[in-house]
């Protein structure tokens, strides 16, 4: 039990800064950086994915939902061919949409368990994107630490190599 804790146990221990090399800070400092750049990447591909989610309720309450009470079945659409092209369509039926669920796989529901599951999924997206950004402020934080300890260290070090390459300077030329 206690050979399982000792792996864990180093990486779980705060490590004193201001004792490391400059050159170990350094590569401290970008390895949080770019922990802190893909974390903030995952961060915005949620925000987009909540953002479709969104649009899909949107579609469904006032493209489906209202359009079959005003219309009936037969109502003419848009279909979006790509982002910027469209091609006038008919809807043969409002009782029913197809979902996509996930990595090709299509699920017919009715338009009200469809707006509940993508709702639920939106406010799934919210929770992690809650977690994330917890974990992005905490990785700020961090950069920010090793950064100030990074500055402090290369002031104390230009300062201690200054006065003694006035000496070693002098002598030299």
């Amino acid at each position: 039990m206690t050979s399982k804790d000792a792996p864990t146990q180093p990486q779980s221990q705060p490590i004193n800064l201001s004792t490391l090399p400059i050159p170990q800070l350094t590569s401290i400092k970008n390895q949080v950086t770019q922990e802190l750049q893909h974390l903030t990447n995952s961060f915005t591909q949620l925000r987009t994915a909540q953002a479709k989610f969104r649009d899909c309720i949107k579609s469904i309450r006032d493209g489906i939902e209202k359009g079959a009470k005003t219309q009936g079945a037969a109502k003419s659409i848009l279909v979006p061919l790509t982002p910027s092209l469209y091609v006038p369509g008919t809807l043969a039926s409002t009782e029913t949409v197809l979902v996509d669920i996930g990595t090709g796989f299509y699920v017919e529901k009715t338009p009200p368990a469809a707006r509940q599951f993508y709702t639920a999924k939106v406010d799934e997206l919210g929770k992690n994107l809650k977690d994330l950004e917890t974990i992005v402020q905490g990785k700020q934080g961090n950069l920010t630490v090793v950064e100030d300890v990074l500055r402090q260290r290369m002031i104390s070090e230009s300062t201690n190599s200054g006065e003694g390459g006035k000496g070693d300077g002098g002598g030299d030329g």
